[in-house]
């Protein structure tokens, strides 16, 4: 059986989430933020007949993501996505052993695989942080991140992001650090989805003429640094072998693989 969860489900879907917290941390991000009853966001669980979750499905505004740590009605999934998706194809994420059920079911977007790590230590990121002055960024900043990541190429800055990036900062659930040269922003590193068990890392950005100084790996140093000290773990991204493998040295492990169709 497939049904939409309330607030009354919440420490059952809470514990049945907390099996895979990094996985799951955009579906605990978002509930925890914004529950069950936001307009933009709804969270439906499929039960087995004594009553017990047997997976997860998240829609946040038009992105779904999927999760189960076993079987599950992947068609019964896929006939709520195509009632509710206001646009085509259809933008879903999730873990790639999960997502790639939905290849065969629904039209979705151009597909892409990252690889998913997490950081349980601070050992290596405690010796990356050198003696840069990383900065936290406030409201009056949100402009001057933006604008830092719509000057980097390999970023695709969507027209949505600014009001995004305000929203999970109203919500605690994003901040950001960033190192300025002469009163410029020169690079940054943001977290997503920031929850009570663990945090993305996003938005990692050198300016091209700013690049190989060490900027990058020590502002993502320092949040590792601090979301642990905070209890939460680590988490990122990242298909770019030469990125893999700065984020290796800060301490960070291959946990398996995220797909992406957009």
């Amino acid at each position: 059986m497939i049904r939409r969860l309330t607030k009354e489900d919440h420490e059952q879907v809470f514990l049945f989430l907390q099996q895979d917290p990094s996985f799951n941390l955009f579906i605990i991000g978002d509930i925890e933020s914004f529950g069950y009853d936001a307009d933009f966001q709804d969270v439906w669980g499929q039960f087995d007949g004594n009553g017990s979750l047997k997976a997860v499905l998240l829609r946040y505004y038009d992105s779904y993501i999927p999760y189960a740590p076993g079987d599950f009605d992947a068609d019964g999934f896929a006939r709520l996505i195509r009632e509710t998706a206001r646009s085509l194809p259809v933008e879903l994420s999730g873990k790639e052993e999960i997502a790639r059920q939905f290849e065969e079911r629904l039209p979705l977007g151009a597909k892409r695989t990252l690889y998913f790590c997490e950081c349980r230590t601070d050992e290596c990121a405690r010796q990356e942080m050198g003696a840069f002055a990383v900065k936290t960024a406030g409201w009056a900043d949100v402009d001057r991140i933006i604008d830092l990541r719509r000057r980097i190429p390999e970023f695709d800055t969507r027209p949505t992001a600014r009001d995004m990036l305000v929203k999970a900062m109203e919500t605690n659930s994003a901040r950001t650090y960033y190192i300025e040269q002469d009163g410029k922003m020169v690079a940054a590193a943001s977290t997503a989805a920031e929850n009570s068990l663990s945090a993305m890392i996003v938005g990692v950005c050198t300016d091209q003429e700013h690049r190989g100084k060490g900027y990058a790996s020590a502002i993502v140093a320092k949040l590792v640094c601090d979301l642990l000290a905070e209890g939460k773990m680590p988490c990122l991204f990242y298909d770019n072998p030469d990125a893999g493998r700065i984020y290796h040295r800060l301490g960070f492990c291959d946990i398996g693989l995220w797909a992406m169709y957009r």
